[in-house]
């Protein structure tokens, strides 16, 4: 219950800045019957300055490849899941007995937090990229606005992640036999697999969010303010772009791996335990040192 407290806390704060400076850019009067063209276009100048003059056909073009990128993600990796889940399916480990201590109250507060500001970040990203489907208009700048103050809500906690965990997340010689099975999530058996308190694909996702949600960070705040010359502002939209479908599909991976591939794995960060077993077979390698994690 604590932890969900704290998730409703962080989303009413996130939603309250929002709107705080949607009504500061007078974006919800533009919701009024007599909003116009001209209205959206005031606003949206607001937030992000006007791309003309900024490679307009550049943005064009790339707006498209984009999207259809995007679109091949959202739809190509949840149907590889799917059949993963149909032929391989979950794996079960036993719940009953005392559980190994494996995320301590602070972390748990920090990852749960982050991760609502990161999927907030996610799918206002996408309302974003396929704005031009979706009508447009004030919907999508409120998406802006919840996208930005996302970022800013995200930086400090997964700054904090990174400085938690980061010692457990460098990488290991373990971590490449891991990535050669595929952390042994193609078989139905459960053998015991190379990894330590995080497996290699946990690292790789972790880095990506951390390391990466700094080039992130400092690209969108390029493309927010539009005072770099074309080609550098050219050069943030194609970082930030790739990055985002890179960090989407990971997304997608540790939503599925959460959810579905491990049967209650979600737990380990409500409660801070993780099953025996489950940690005998999927991080073999890690021995925990006796005192309460962090």
């Amino acid at each position: 219950m604590k932890q969900l407290f704290f998730v409703l806390a962080a989303l009413g704060s996130m939603a309250g800045a929002a709107l705080c400076m949607a009504d500061e850019v007078g974006l919800l009067s533009s919701f009024a019957p007599e909003s116009s063209t001209a209205a959206y276009g005031a606003i949206n100048e607001q937030l992000t300055s006007q791309w003309q003059g900024y490679g307009e056909p550049f943005i064009k073009a790339t707006s498209g490849l984009f999207s259809s990128i995007y679109l091949a993600l959202i739809l190509g990796i949840p149907a590889v899941f799917l059949l993963h889940y149909l032929i391989v399916g979950a794996k079960h480990f036993d719940h009953s007995g005392p559980g190994v201590p494996y995320f301590g109250i602070i972390s748990r507060i920090i990852h749960w937090i982050a991760a609502v500001a990161f999927t907030l970040l996610v799918i206002t990203g996408l309302v974003i990229i396929f704005g031009r489907y979706l009508g447009g208009g004030a919907p999508i700048m409120f998406a802006r606005l919840t996208h930005l103050v996302s970022a800013l809500v995200f930086a400090p906690f997964g700054l904090a992640m990174l400085a938690i965990w980061f010692v457990d997340m460098l990488p290991a010689w373990h971590d490449v036999k891991w990535v050669l099975i595929l952390g042994g999530y193609l078989s139905k058996e459960k053998k015991p697999v190379p990894a330590g308190r995080f497996n290699a694909g946990q690292k790789m996702w972790f880095w990506f969010a951390t390391a990466g949600g700094v080039v992130m960070a400092y690209s969108g705040y390029q493309l927010y303010l539009l005072t770099a010359p074309t080609d550098q502002l050219q050069l943030w939209a194609l970082v930030h772009n790739v990055l985002a479908m890179v960090l989407v599909a990971f997304f997608l991976t540790h939503l599925y791996m959460a959810l579905f591939a491990i049967a209650g794995s979600i737990h380990s960060m409500i409660d801070g335990t993780k099953p025996s077993e489950e940690v005998a077979i999927l991080h073999s390698r890690y021995r925990p040192d006796g005192r309460n994690p962090i």
